[in-house]
């Protein structure tokens, strides 16, 4: 809980559409905490860029100064050691930027909830500090057809990817809640206005069977 109100995280497999559920739930009063935003954003930090530069030279950067992203990407998905180091130096910012976010909307009456949107949730450590972690559930076929229309992806590099992330199977079994995100949007915002109603009414009353 942050401020009497609970945090959601979201987990789920690439393409499973987490950020068209947190869209869902923030429908309903959540405030969604973007985890690709605040990345976003301490990657336009002098400090980091200054870092990047420093460890993996001139081609990190666009021409107009900004990190390329894609050539970062090529880095952390074929060198573990250089992927830990960016999540050494991200993830703090990251942290940080997010509790700002939190304590902003503390007393906004309106935000019934706060939902992390964030890739790595359980990568990260974060499911300790969530009072409830939510699974988009979507079928391997539709995840594909999402991230190749979206990144252009071939199923080998969404399997090569998700390789480097825990198991699906172990994210969904140690969520608390499942949502199926298939293609009917309204059957979503079902599934998300009951589990919501759930989470809060745990939250007002403390844990209890569902």
């Amino acid at each position: 809980m942050f401020a009497g109100k609970p945090v959601i995280g979201l987990a789920g497999g690439i393409g499973s559409g987490k950020s068209f559920v947190a869209s869902l739930f923030a429908e309903l009063g959540c405030a969604v905490i973007d985890a690709d935003a605040q990345v976003r954003s301490a990657y336009e930090d002098p400090s980091v860029k200054r870092t990047l530069r420093e460890w993996w030279g001139e081609a990190i950067l666009q021409p107009d100064g900004s990190v390329n992203r894609r050539a970062v990407a090529q880095r952390i998905f074929s060198d573990p050691d250089d992927r830990r180091r960016l999540e050494g130096l991200l993830h703090p910012r990251v942290a940080d930027q997010r509790r700002q976010q939190m304590k902003d909307l503390e007393q906004n009456t309106g935000v019934v909830a706060f939902v992390w949107d964030t890739p790595l949730l359980f990568e990260a450590g974060l499911k300790a500090e969530c009072d409830a972690v939510v699974f988009v559930d979507a079928p391997a076929e539709l995840r594909l057809e999402r991230v190749a229309r979206a990144r252009g992806w071939d199923q080998e590099e969404l399997r090569r990817r998700e390789n480097l992330q825990w198991p699906l199977d172990r994210k969904r079994e140690i969520s608390d809640y499942v949502i199926r995100n298939a293609a009917d949007a309204g059957d979503a915002r079902c599934q998300i206005r009951d589990v919501l109603s759930r989470i809060l009414a745990r939250a007002s009353h403390g844990p209890g069977p569902d």
